[in-house]
């Protein structure tokens, strides 16, 4: 969103409506960066200012060229600059949120009613030291001492201070007449006299009373209570009027107090006028460009300040540091009114300066040369406009590649290329010599491409070429020219992954690059597998891969192997044939001594660890105990894979056909936390009663063996009206627990319902014939009543359908019957 900026009506200017003059090139980098604070401290988008531009007639050419130039400011700037002030930040906020209920079509309306553009619009040179309302410029100091060409006047107070022989301390003021009364010494005029004047006057005085001034007594004079007088700023002024400032006051600070001169008010030619007298005239550029106070008077009560019309006014733009409106004299030139812009800025053309001319009748459009500019005297209406210089060189050669210093270089006379590698440092050792090539510019700036032999080019003058100006000469490094070299490594080995290759790499000069051996790795029948770049595609057993068996020092000593790596060998590193990690389970619950328990054989059964953790305590529920193991284990997925990424894809590919598989059969209705779940159903009771058997399971690492205290309850969940947990009672029917939850629900899917044993087994509902056959329900068993399917279509529909087409089939084959017949 947008915000209004308003000012006072005598210093609004008007709203520039069009833009069709506008001249993207003839303006600065600082002012285009000054449009940016505009737009952002608005909250207006880089689009949008384009938009805002074209709005107000700028020709579409002049809006791609201030895109352009704002894209370069960012880019030298830097994309994430910001352009806005703290201040302009604050007020945008606030302002953004008082507009963000507005109508979203009427945002580029009151965006187009925004003046972003008036720092591209010519202003007026020194107005702003007058219209920044921060600045107190010419406030004076009335903490100094008094001047001693003050002058004293009605309302004045002086401080008489006598000290020495005589003593005395009186704070006088100054009558409407002018006089002073000293106590015991009369009436003295003072009003219209200087200090010093009126020091000397009372000095006299009280010598001629009794007072031994200068012999032993002496008397000080200063300004109490300064007086305020009444100056009258009249012309062509943004406050002209009458005000009332203090008797310190100058000229420039009733100017500054009535807002300084108009658009049209002359800085050059204000008049001081004293008694119907001009005493004194101002040119503010005085003070402007050198800083000069000497025309800056003291005013007198009643004095006069005229500011009369310009006479004439040019306007310098472009590459200058202030480019603005100047008012020249009759006798000064256009150097005058560059130096009052502060001079050409670092990237300004200053061979010449183009000028738009204002006639009798037309406008017509000159060049004045450097030469003309102490001699040309502007004329009214003048426009100067200072052109950038172009961004291209006039002698650069780039060299581009395998040489040690890339870069710019100058274009000497009869460079070639020989000369400008070895300015470039020479050739890498790994720079190609059989083929380099220059990218040249033809006349018209198309680009051609020559190639020529970079040895040959070095070493014989007949193969040498002369370099133009941007030449682009290229020298190609022999890496360049094919993949990147690698090896790798897999297996029992710390880090295994891909490394940089290098001539003559062993291969437990790899092992170690990995961080060498991970523990239980077997440095013996090591294979490095090799590409084949001969194999006989016609034949079926042809080899793809060349494999190497390599034994290694344990210890990765050095030993003379002749066996060297070649680029994208894969070097595999295996397990000690014997070699095992500890596999942990975990039994919990009803048992003497649970706890973590390693395994021991590689065909230790559950019975055992039973058995190893106590046995089972006298509360156990036997029937309850049921197994926990990890996904890969369950889905039968080698956990022997090296690949992790195979592995998870597998696991999760056998996941969802066991999931597709149920929804299939159950319509969505399946509930698949089970498989979340990890449990294997087992059958404890059988597997103790006999170990060893087929349910006797062999343990996995980080198997959890749980064995429940007796259950008494049964939890009845989905799809009944009130699910809750149901005390058990032996031989209740799965259907009587139903009733004790409320019953089935509407939508409930009586057929897909299934109960969860507390050993992990899942039973579904099986159907006879027209009845449906519930599990049998055992305590601590959870039974899940899913949800119906959402029918897929109208029923109604659907037969109706089915019915057309019916009697539309049969329509036909009737009619082919009468046909034969």
């Amino acid at each position: 969103m947008v915000c209004f900026f308003t000012h006072s009506p005598a210093t609004a200017q008007t709203l520039p409506q069009n833009l069709s003059n506008l001249n993207v090139d003839s303006y600065s980098d600082e002012q285009i960066r000054q449009l940016l604070q505009n737009s952002q401290s608005q909250g207006i988008t880089d689009g949008q200012l384009i938009q805002i531009a074209e709005s107000r007639n700028m020709p579409p050419a002049e809006a791609q060229r201030l895109q352009a130039r704002i894209n370069e400011i960012r880019k030298k700037d830097g994309n994430t600059a910001n352009y806005g002030d703290a201040s302009d930040s604050l007020a945008s906020n606030g302002q953004r949120r008082q507009q963000n209920n507005a109508q979203s079509g009427d945002t580029l309306t009151r965006q187009n009613r925004i003046d972003i553009f008036r720092d591209l619009q010519p202003k007026i040179f020194g107005a702003s030291l007058f219209r920044n309302a921060r600045a107190n410029t010419f406030q004076p100091n009335l903490k100094l001492a008094t001047p001693i060409n003050y002058i004293v006047g009605p309302g004045d107070k002086l401080i008489i201070n006598v000290y020495g022989n005589s003593i005395a301390n009186w704070a006088l003021t100054v009558s409407p007449e002018g006089n002073i009364n000293i106590p015991g010494v009369g009436i003295l005029n003072v009003a219209g006299k200087t200090i010093e004047h009126a020091t000397a006057l009372i000095k006299n005085r009280l010598a001629a009373n009794r007072y031994a001034v200068g012999n032993g007594t002496n008397v000080q004079v200063s300004l109490g209570d300064i007086r305020s007088i009444s100056i009258r700023v009249q012309g062509e002024l943004v406050r002209p009027g009458t005000y009332t400032l203090s008797s310190l006051s100058t000229a420039f600070e009733a100017l500054y107090a009535a807002g300084g001169p108009s658009d049209i008010g002359s800085f050059r030619k204000i008049e001081i006028i004293r008694d119907n007298k001009v005493i004194r005239k101002l040119d503010l550029y005085d003070y402007l460009v050198h800083g000069n106070h000497k025309d800056d008077i003291v005013l007198h009560d009643q004095d006069e300040i005229h500011v009369p019309p310009y006479t004439m006014h040019v306007e310098l733009r472009g590459e200058v540091k202030v480019p603005a409106i100047f008012e020249p004299l009759p006798n000064e030139k256009l150097q005058d009114i560059i130096d009052y812009a502060g001079g050409f800025t670092d990237q300004a053309y200053t061979a010449r300066v183009k000028i738009i001319q204002t006639s009798d009748r037309q406008r017509r459009i000159a060049d004045i040369f450097e030469k003309d500019y102490a001699t040309y005297s502007p004329r009214r209406g003048d426009v100067y406009t200072v052109d950038r210089i172009l961004n291209r060189f006039e002698n650069r050669v780039v060299i581009t590649g395998a040489v040690f210093r890339p870069g710019e270089f100058e274009l000497q006379q009869g460079l070639t290329v020989s000369q400008l590698i070895k300015n470039a440092g020479g050739l890498k050792e790994d720079a190609f010599t059989g083929r380099g090539s220059i990218s040249r510019l033809n006349p018209d700036n198309t680009t051609q491409q020559l190639s020529f032999n970079v040895q040959d080019a070095m070493t014989s003058s007949s193969a040498d070429i002369i370099l133009q100006r941007e030449d682009v000469v290229s020298i190609t490094s022999v890496f360049d020219l094919h993949d990147k070299y690698k090896v790798t490594i897999k297996g029992q080995i710390r880090r295994p992954g891909d490394f940089d290759y290098a001539d003559s790499m062993k291969v437990a000069d790899l092992i170690i690059k990995a961080g060498g051996f991970s523990e239980g790795a077997s440095s013996k029948r090591i294979e490095v597998s090799r590409r084949v770049f001969d194999s006989d595609p016609g034949q079926k057993d042809t080899k793809v891969a060349q494999v190497f068996s390599i034994n290694v020092d344990a210890n990765l000593k050095f030993e003379n192997v002749n066996f060297s790596l070649k680029p994208f060998d894969i070097v595999s590193v295996y397990s000690l044939p014997g070699y095992e990690t500890q596999k942990v389970v975990r039994v919990e619950g009803e048992v003497i001594f649970p706890g973590y328990y390693t395994i021991e054989e590689k065909n230790e059964k559950i019975s055992d660890l039973v058995r190893r953790a106590g046995g089972l305590t006298q509360s156990a529920d036997i029937e309850g105990g049921s197994l926990k193991r990890d996904n890969a284990a369950v889905l039968g997925v080698d956990k022997t894979k090296l690949d992790t990424l195979t592995l998870r894809r597998e696991r999760t590919e056998r996941l969802r056909r066991l999931q597709r598989s149920y929804k299939d059969t159950l319509n969505n209705s399946l509930d698949t936390s089970q498989f979340r779940n990890n449990y294997v159903g087992i059958d404890l009771k059988k597997i103790l009663a006999h170990p060893g058997s087929g349910d006797d399971l062999i343990l996995e690492n980080g198997d959890l063996l749980r064995i429940p205290k007796e259950q008494q309850t049964v939890r009845v969940n989905g799809e009944v009206l009130y699910p809750s947990a149901i005390v058990y009672s032996k031989g209740k029917s799965f259907r009587g627990y139903v009733l004790n939850a409320g019953g089935f629900s509407p939508s409930a899917l009586k057929r897909g319902a299934y109960v969860v044993y507390p050993n992990g087994t899942v039973k579904g509902t099986t159907k006879f014939l027209f009845f449906n056959s519930h599990p049998k329900v055992k305590p601590g068993s959870e039974i899940y009543v899913p949800k119906k399917p959402e029918p897929k279509g109208n029923a109604v529909q659907d037969i109706l359908a089915y019915t057309t087409g019916l009697a539309s089939l049969g329509a036909i084959i009737l009619g082919i019957l009468s046909l034969k017949k």
